[in-house]
């Protein structure tokens, strides 16, 4: 019998409906006898495919770890670097979100839409951080490939303003090829007390982490787990673990006992540090003899003081800081052998790749007297006040610890990528030059007379493709119902096991905030972009990198025909991969797309609210006057506890009833100050804290309570940038605390009382908001114009 329609009318718009026996290889009967079963093919790897291991390191400069030249014990990568391969030459981009997306997908960062940070939303192409269907991630290709895929730490490849709870997650590590995920999708964070961690697609409510706690340890403990896991389940299938650490990015901090074991190291300063690092790296054969060691860096705002000028109260401080810095990177190396352990026991560490690199070079963003308030110090934002707090005053002993978040000076920073010039955010060597350590003992066979150093040139956007190409994984044709793009990246596969191999790499471009360069056969061309200079021919040195690997030497006056040559071919180049429009003076890098305006509403939170993801809450406050409205229904003697906290140990305020007063802590950098309200009478209350800005990035606070003002803060440095950098809480202050002589006394300090709601109101923009900036500039810019 048929079951079709005769009639034509509307034929076309009949609901699609798929033969449930389509494409089935076997054969079907009314009965299991009359049938003959077939199973559909699963993806399945080739036989004995490797597992992956890539750990990335976060802001780790060229010479920070043993293989590099480093006196920081480094023991595991040590033995993996011995029975692996070092890449000398190896580049990066200067910064970690581009970074990270070149890592996944191998190609140029802008092109896939991460010219910045994922921190920004201009509205151009090259900001638009996010990764497009037709540029499957290396997790996506592995997982199809038939592979586990694991993912912990940091990600940063969400906008900051996709990480909420309420966001399209089409971003995050889940929906990009990983099955697991743990860790933090922002850039940084409190290794102490994380402000917003991630399993798989869901933030997790936390009030307060175990005693002992710490971020690195954590996110290893997940990895293995992992790992052992996949063991216990399927002995055979091999798996990609992508473990990305926050450490070395600032605030620095470190666990007690491994900063004990470097006290002392670093009393003879960074200039005798640097060239003790530079010795051992020409003698373990990373430089040719002949190879200079610039002079300290002397740029301008970049520069770098004699370590014999500084006074000795500087000196003591700024040691104190590098003691952190390496404590970090032992600890770092103890969690990698953990994991290799992990791997030896299930007898897998033989086929395993294991990569060891990091995302750019060592951070100068410290200044040039480090800062024991990283957020402060941090903060960008053109009208910064004279009496700017970039630094706090701590006890030396909370140095590293989770009640100070700090960053070391650039001096550090310069020594940590000896011997190149610059740092993070530079396409100067300093900038994109980083360590990179690759094992596999059953893939790479090196002969007696292979010391496993390699020279050749080799990019961020190759990872990818020589992962696959180890891996015996082909790149799909088509993804998602389209064709894949083109990696920009190539296989150095035969690099690894030819010392005497060629780079296929031999050209590449690179920009960041305006510092630009091209690479073409040994020469590079590159800047160093002063903010609201022209871009033109006058900014381009020239060296030649083979001869002059430390960039000392600018022959751009002697060979101006090639310096016109390189810098058509950086034209072409920024043209074909998106990296238009470059950044200016105009502010218009700070500025938001109007789906934001909706993050500007009042909003009423309820008791039990899990904590407001960071970007979110500082939509309420940032830049602007505010106020805060706490109802009580029923405030009774001896109710006692934090209405609302917004912060940290970095940043923060809260409002909290104690012994029967109504108290207001305002943590500005790290400066703690308070405010007391007065008693509160029994029965329902209103409480209110209405801040109001006023000019030079500046908050004054007051607290009424039922419309009867009680008392006025004294004006205090707004709370900008990355701060306060944990979310809004009601009823609690969770994790890191905003007071912590509060936390002391009551720990969290759960409001007891009957609380019904807290309610933001944001007011208008103040004199310093962004958009006042933008617009003040842009009118200057009309008028001289």
């Amino acid at each position: 019998m048929s079951h079709s329609t005769d009639s034509t009318e509307g034929a076309s718009a009949r609901p699609f409906r798929r033969d449930p026996y389509e494409n089935f290889s076997g054969t079907v009967g009314r009965t299991f006898a009359e049938s003959r079963p077939a199973w559909p093919e699963r993806p399945t790897p080739p036989s004995g495919a490797p597992n992956i291991v890539v750990v990335y390191l976060d802001d780790m400069g060229y010479s920070d770890v043993g293989p590099f030249g480093a006196e920081v014990p480094t023991p595991v990568l040590d033995a993996l670097a011995d029975r692996g391969v070092r890449l000398t030459n190896y580049h990066t981009l200067p910064l970690c979100s581009p970074s990270r997306a070149a890592l996944l997908t191998g190609c140029n960062p802008h092109r896939v839409g991460y010219s910045f940070v994922a921190n920004a939303d201009p509205g151009f192409p090259g900001y638009g951080m996010e990764i497009a269907d037709d540029i499957p991630t290396l997790a996506e290709t592995l997982r199809d490939a038939g592979y586990a895929t694991y993912a912990v730490g940091k990600w940063h490849l969400s906008r900051d303003s996709a990480s909420s709870a309420a966001a399209d997650r089409s971003n995050w590590p889940l929906q990009k090829g990983f099955e697991q995920y743990y860790g933090v999708l922002e850039g940084l964070t409190n290794l102490f007390h994380p402000h917003q961690l991630v399993r798989d697609n869901s933030p997790l409510d936390i009030d307060e982490f175990p005693e002992g706690y710490y971020y690195t340890d954590d996110i290893t403990d997940q990895a293995v787990a992992m790992v052992k896991s996949l063991r216990a389940h399927d002995p055979d299938k091999p798996f990609f673990l992508y473990l990305a650490h926050n450490a070395v990015h600032a605030p620095l901090q470190a666990k007690p006992e491994d900063v004990e074991r470097h006290r002392g190291r670093y009393d003879g300063g960074w200039d005798a540090l640097r060239e003790a690092r530079f010795a051992r790296q020409k003698a373990a054969g990373l430089f040719p003899e002949e190879t200079e060691l610039p002079p300290r860096n002397q740029e301008y705002g970049l520069d770098v003081a004699a370590w014999d000028d500084l006074a000795p109260d500087e000196q003591q401080l700024y040691a104190r800081y590098m003691e952190v810095y390496a404590a970090m990177v032992d600890n770092v190396d103890q969690n990698l052998g953990r994991l290799v352990d992990t791997l030896e026991a299930l007898g897998e560490l033989d086929n395993t790749i294991v990569v060891f690199t990091s995302d750019n070079g060592g951070s100068g963003e410290g200044g040039a007297e480090g800062s024991r308030s990283y957020f402060s110090r941090f903060a960008h934002h053109p009208r910064l006040p004279e009496d700017w707090p970039a630094d706090v005053a701590r006890d030396p002993e909370l140095i590293g610890g989770p009640r100070s978040l700090v960053h070391y000076p650039r001096g550090w920073a310069m020594a940590s990528n000896t011997p190149f010039r610059l740092y993070k955010r530079h396409t100067y060597a300093g900038g994109v030059r980083v360590p990179f350590v690759l094992s596999w003992p059953r893939g790479l066979h090196r002969s007696p007379a292979d010391d496993g150093v390699r020279h050749q040139y080799q990019y961020v956007t190759d990872l990818a493709p020589t992962l696959l190409d180890l891996a015996g994984v082909q790149r799909p044709d088509s993804h998602r119902g389209s064709p894949v793009q083109e990696q920009d990246g190539v296989s150095f596969a035969p690099v690894l096991t030819d010392p005497a191999a060629d780079s296929a790499h031999t050209e590449q471009y690179c920009e960041m905030t305006g510092n630009r360069s091209y690479y073409r056969d040994g020469y590079k061309l590159v800047t160093l972009h002063r903010p609201g200079a022209p871009y033109d021919d006058s900014e381009w040195a020239l060296y030649d990198v083979r001869a002059d690997p430390t960039e000392i030497h600018d022959l751009a006056p002697q060979h101006p025909d090639l310096v016109k040559e390189l810098s058509a071919a950086w034209e072409a180049s920024a043209w074909r991969n998106g990296v238009f429009p470059l950044q200016d003076p105009s502010g218009a890098l700070a500025l938001r797309g109007p789906t934001e305006e909706k993050l500007g509403r009042p909003l009423t939170l309820l008791p039990g609210t899990p904590e407001l993801e960071r970007y979110r809450s500082s939509r309420l406050i940032a830049f602007r006057s505010f106020t805060v409205t706490a109802e009580l229904d029923s405030y009774a003697v001896g109710d006692a506890g934090v209405l609302v906290s917004h912060g940290d140990q970095g940043g923060g305020y809260s409002l909290y009833v104690e012994d029967g007063q109504l108290r207001f802590a305002y943590n500005e950098y790290g400066v703690l100050r308070e405010t007391d309200a007065g008693p509160l009478a029994p029965g329902a209350r209103t409480v209110r804290l209405a801040a109001t800005a006023e000019p030079g990035l500046r908050w004054r606070f007051a607290l009424s309570v039922d419309g009867a003002e009680r008392a006025v803060s004294d004006s205090v440095h707004q709370l900008i940038g990355m701060a306060p950098m944990q979310g809004i809480s009601v009823g609690v202050d969770r994790k890191s605390p905003v007071s912590w002589p509060l936390f002391e006394r009551h720990g969290v300090f759960r409001y007891t009382g009957a609380l019904r709601s807290v309610t933001y109101d944001p007011g208008a923009p103040g004199p310093d908001s962004p958009q006042t900036v933008a617009q003040a500039l842009r009118e200057a810019a009309a008028a001289f114009e």
